[in-house]
């Protein structure tokens, strides 16, 4: 690749980091996306972790020798090093490949456990960069996770597909009654439980919170039938696009399956609950008509961060 392509990519990380970052100081947001394949040359996602970088490169077919795609890597690193002003040993770089859901982000990539912990919203969050293809804080629903503590007062709130709980979280910090987290993941449930401890909510805690906090391991397709109705205020439903882990009965496919996810969520609402639901899956098309409730409104434009 000639040198004139780098100084592209060097001037592209530039302009980005500097209007990026002037707005992200400017809302003291410290964890944020700068870079998602904007040139199709340097087809990388870049997200700042505080004083930490995550850089996943898209894999894409390239006429790349194996030395011709080493000096490229290298190059493009000491590029985006030199711009952010991060050491090599700061930046963790991993390889994605263009699919449909989640069902390698359980698979673990390495065994480095390089945890550490980032803020968002004064509240604090267990990252891993170096051992999943997800770092276990999706920024893209930042502004939703602040929806969320702002309506939990008081509320039971039911969080599926819960990941790393960050939902969790908000809804404890939003002095929830109740937050019931399920996920087919022990490893992100016991991740869940972790966060959570870390900003004080514990069901051992000397606030006295004793079991107001728990923790289900079970595939939500089977979980979602068993809930009883009229008992929870808000759920977040956040399935992956697509997931045939071995360890669920049947697999998972959001467009066949959203609206009996929908639908057996709804069932568990109280009178005036909301159901959050969100899928990253480009091709999904809701049918209204399939889902059985008065009120649907599509909040995409208003909770979609600066960043993305």
């Amino acid at each position: 690749m000639t040198e004139e392509k780098f100084i592209m990519f060097r001037n592209r990380l530039t302009k980005v980091s500097r209007h990026i970052g002037r707005q992200a100081r400017r809302l003291q947001v410290t964890c944020y996306r700068v870079y998602d394949h904007d040139l199709p040359e340097f087809p990388f996602c870049i997200e700042i972790y505080e004083n930490k970088l995550y850089v996943a490169e898209y894999k894409r077919h390239h006429r790349f020798t194996d030395e011709q795609y080493h000096d490229w890597i290298g190059e493009s690193i000491q590029v985006i090093s030199g711009v952010f002003q991060i050491d090599r040993e700061n930046i963790f770089l991993k390889q994605r490949k263009v699919k449909g859901g989640r069902t390698d982000q359980y698979k673990k990539t390495g065994h480095q456990k390089h945890e550490f912990v980032v803020h968002e919203n004064e509240l604090k969050f267990i990252v891993n960069l170096s051992d999943y293809l997800d770092t276990g804080l999706f920024l893209d629903h930042r502004i939703t996770r602040e929806m969320v503590r702002n309506e939990s007062a008081d509320k039971k709130v039911l969080n599926l597909f819960c990941y790393t709980g960050s939902f969790s979280t908000y809804a404890a910090a939003g002095g929830a009654s109740e937050v019931v987290s399920v996920d087919l993941s022990k490893t992100y449930l016991h991740w869940t439980e972790r966060s959570m401890q870390l900003n004080g909510f514990s069901n051992s805690s000397p606030s006295g919170d004793g079991g107001k906090y728990t923790f289900i391991h079970a595939d939500v397709l089977q979980y979602v039938e068993t809930l009883a109705e009229n008992y929870f205020d808000i759920v977040i439903l956040d399935p992956p696009t697509f997931s045939n882990s071995q360890r669920m009965d049947e697999f998972l496919d959001i467009q066949r399956d959203y609206a009996r996810l929908i639908n057996s969520c709804l069932r568990s609402l109280k009178k005036n609950g909301v159901v959050y639901f969100s899928t990253n899956s480009m091709k999904f098309i809701l049918d209204k008509v399939k889902i059985k409730s008065v009120s649907i409104k599509d909040i995409t434009k208003s909770t979609t961060p600066f960043d993305f």
